[in-house]
């Protein structure tokens, strides 16, 4: 069996995520079976062999994918690897249009960007990584495995984020361009994910403990029933909008989360970053209102008996009283959050901004010994 392994050729694969934050938890699930992968999809006589790594805490932007390509081929070289592959949250683009994944021959090297994928990256990237790494291996005309027997735009037909490719094999650049429209959808959403708006959620805190000290003020004041009683669904609507607006608004200006272009940052790709820090925290927002409405449904349901809001109303009552008041109580108490938003730990609600990635901990690279 020794005498067998030592026989294969090996062939070191590096997985590099650029920031080292979400892509770095994505490297490491894919990383553990990558090797079997591998061996399923390219050549079950071949050792392969996967290396983890990690690149810039805050990798160049001004540079697009060129930048990251660079990067990543010199990690290659130093690290001795064959190929190499960075996956990372940065969106990508060429033109206006969200670029997948970019494979470069002359570097041996190809780069995947998570947001492009959808919500479902990990699945993604699963079919993605063995393709091209093939790809880069038949390309460089590696005898060490046979040449994939695909041309490069069929890999369209396997990942459905992917449209299109430009560029030639020849000239060793090859890019996987996603549809304009629904790829700009696509990527958005998938910013969101990769931005993980339960750890923006979690970090509101504060926020909650402020909302919740509001509305059970409120629930003790009979003015309140009334007025909710006396305002429309409409107009309830607008309330609870202009209080969430508010909230996520205060959290950008207050924590300095928006993004302005400058010669490192592109406009289009400040847009993208505000796109994606503004849908985090208008979903992380809605999922603490939710919370406080639920929460405050209960309270008013336990504390006020049916016979006291009776008599407050003059009319009979329902269940459906009671959603109402809370509503009208929890988007009230939303703005008294806003202000318990500000006392907020800066580096919690700093997390919920697309373009901050903190310094890692906890997880490290995967050394050549």
């Amino acid at each position: 069996m020794a005498t067998s392994e030592q026989r294969r050729s090996e062939i070191v694969v590096g997985l590099v995520a650029t920031p080292p934050d979400y892509p770095a938890q994505v490297v490491v699930r894919l990383a553990a079976e990558l090797a079997d992968r591998l061996a399923e999809r390219v050549d079950a006589d071949v050792l392969w062999t996967v290396r983890e790594g990690w690149g810039e805490v805050a990798p160049r932007r001004d540079g697009g994918v060129d930048a990251l390509l660079d990067d990543l081929a010199h990690r290659r070289a130093e690290a001795g690897w064959d190929v190499a592959i960075c996956l990372t949250d940065l969106p990508l683009h060429i033109g206006r249009t969200p670029l997948v994944a970019h494979v470069s021959t002359r570097r041996r090297v190809a780069v995947v960007s998570l947001p492009a994928l959808g919500l479902r990256q990990l699945r993604a990237v699963r079919a993605a990584v063995p393709d091209l790494v093939s790809r880069l291996l038949t390309d460089i005309s590696d005898d060490r495995v046979p040449a994939a027997g695909w041309a490069p735009a069929e890999l369209s037909g396997r990942i459905s984020a992917i449209r299109r490719v430009v560029g030639e094999a020849d000239a060793g650049e090859l890019g996987y361009l996603a549809p304009r429209l629904i790829g700009r959808m696509r990527l958005l959403t998938g910013m969101v994910r990769a931005n993980r708006p339960g750890r923006a959620l979690l970090g509101l805190s504060n926020l909650l403990v402020g909302a919740f000290g509001t509305a059970a003020f409120a629930l003790t004041t009979n003015t309140i029933w009334q007025m909710g009683d006396a305002l429309g669904g409409l107009r309830l609507t607008v309330i609870m909008l202009l209080g969430l607006t508010a909230l996520v608004t205060w959290l950008i200006v207050a924590h300095d989360l928006w993004e302005k272009p400058d010669r490192r940052t592109p406009a289009e790709l400040a847009r993208l970053f505000n796109a994606g820090t503004v849908l985090t925290l208008t979903l992380a927002t809605t999922v603490s209102y939710l919370v406080l409405f639920t929460g405050t449904v209960l309270a008013a349901a336990l504390l006020i008996d049916t016979s006291v809001l009776e008599q407050t109303l003059q009319r009979p009552v329902g269940f459906a009283d009671y959603l109402v008041l809370a509503w009208i109580i929890s988007s009230l108490a939303t703005v008294g959050g806003t202000i318990g938003s500000g006392l907020e730990d800066e580096d919690t609600v700093r997390a919920a901004a697309y373009g901050y990635h903190p310094e890692p901990g906890g997880w490290q690279d995967q050394k050549d010994t």
